[in-house]
């Protein structure tokens, strides 16, 4: 079903491969982009549960918006072992306008379609999501 405000579907790739990575931990990471000639999201890449923070923002484009989830293993005070599922809305400060409009009009839709991110990330430049910033917001 495409979203009323962008006209943007959701391709299954994307719910199928969500639930993957949250059920099954089968992924780190998953980035999504947003096909406009199909007018719908797809999965861009997938980050194998080795790779690292670093090889995320890694896979994110410079210049241009995405939808990212990361699944971010962490210890807590008490020593115990948990993990927060991210969803991070990228839209860097040098991509195109028409780009950020469909990239925000279609946020809140596709982020429904994922049940079961714990905590929502909007980045505009690579610090506002560095390793602290995520650190500080899952515990």
């Amino acid at each position: 079903m495409a979203n009323a405000a962008s006209g943007i579907a959701v391709h299954d790739d994307c719910k199928l491969r969500f639930l993957e990575l949250k059920a099954k931990r089968t992924y780190r990471f998953i980035v999504f982009k947003i096909e406009e000639k199909q007018k719908q999201v797809i999965v861009e890449k997938v980050g194998e549960p080795t790779e690292s923070y670093e090889d995320f923002t890694a896979s994110l484009p410079a210049d241009e918006c995405r939808y990212a989830v990361y699944d971010f293993d962490f210890v807590t005070e008490e020593n115990c072992q948990k993990s927060r599922i991210f969803f991070i809305a990228w839209s860097p400060d040098t991509a195109r306008v028409r780009s950020k409009m469909i990239y925000a009009s279609s946020k809140d839709r596709f982020k429904r379609e994922l049940d079961g991110i714990q905590i929502e990330l909007q980045a505009t430049d690579p610090t506002e999501m560095g390793l602290d910033v995520i650190r500080s917001r899952a515990t």
